[in-house]
């Protein structure tokens, strides 16, 4: 194994958590989006290991970790506090958080929750929900439809669906290989994970944190890709309203960075944790 590097099943709040972690610098959570795993940060965090201890956690209903049958169980809340519980059984008071999408809406929910806890923040291609509540009942009939299409289809169908939609038309120029890798992650998920995520903690079931936005003391990095203009519509308002943030914009690039500019993405990262680390330890 890498230095530092360890595989663990944790159990809090009565549901077991799958975490790996590499490295022995200051403690960096990595969150993965919807129909992800941890898997899909290990490319990066050999280079993130040499200043950052990576702890790569399976979501609720993703990867390795359990997906319970009842979706009250996925609200954000309850990731947030099995979050905070993790940490505590991992034995760290703060952290740095990096958070895709579905990820970075845990994230950006967990530090406003727990602004103590969080010592920078990385949000790429993520929003802090819907505004109003209108909007919020629209999205909760939209991913109640999904949610069925996974039940009655199965999660072959609804995956060939999932990557269709406009939202990852740019990832149709990454290699075919690491288009086949991400494939095969997201069919390795269960119904009852993905139908449970979009019910209990997609946008729509979310409460929005925009309001909450103006409170946070952590440094905040927003990532969005050129080609995403919704993500980059939403971290423009973002950038204004939160104190001490910072907003980049990769070119040529969709939803995704992280898997269509990989090496972009992870020196962008790596330049706004990796200072700050190395005068700590």
């Amino acid at each position: 194994m890498a230095t530092g590097q360890s595989v663990m099943n944790l159990e809090v709040n009565g549901l077991r958590y799958h975490v790996e972690t590499v490295g022995e610098g200051y403690p960096l959570v990595v969150l993965h989006g919807f129909t992800g795993s941890g898997e899909n940060w290990r490319s990066l965090s050999g280079q993130w290991s040499e200043h950052s201890k990576v702890i790569m956690i399976d979501i609720i209903g993703h990867g390795e970790t359990e997906s319970p049958v009842d979706f009250s169980r996925y609200g954000m809340d309850f990731a947030v506090h099995d979050l905070a519980a993790l940490l505590e059984k991992l034995g760290f008071d703060q952290v740095d958080f990096l958070g895709y999408s579905m990820g970075g809406r845990l994230a950006l929910s967990f530090a406003v929750t727990h602004p103590e806890r969080v010592r920078k923040l990385v949000l790429e291609s993520a929003s802090p929900g819907l505004k109003t509540e209108a909007e919020r009942a629209l999205r909760r009939e939209n991913d109640a439809k999904l949610a069925e299409m996974i039940r009655t289809e199965g999660i072959e169908s609804f995956v060939n669906y999932w990557e269709r939609i406009p939202l990852f038309a740019s990832q149709l120029l990454i290699p075919r290989e690491v288009r086949e890798q991400t494939r095969k992650q997201r069919l390795a998920n269960s119904v009852a994970g993905l139908s449970g995520s979009l019910l209990g903690m997609g946008t729509g079931a979310q409460s929005s944190c925009w309001e909450a936005l103006g409170q946070l003391s952590c440094e905040v990095l927003l990532i969005t890709g050129e080609l995403d203009k919704k993500f980059c519509q939403i971290a423009s308002e973002m950038v204004d309203l939160v104190k001490n943030s910072k907003w980049v914009v990769v070119d040529q690039c969709g939803h995704a960075i992280h898997v269509e500019q990989p090496e972009k993405f992870g020196t962008i990262v790596s330049g706004f944790l990796k200072l700050h680390n190395k005068e700590e330890m």
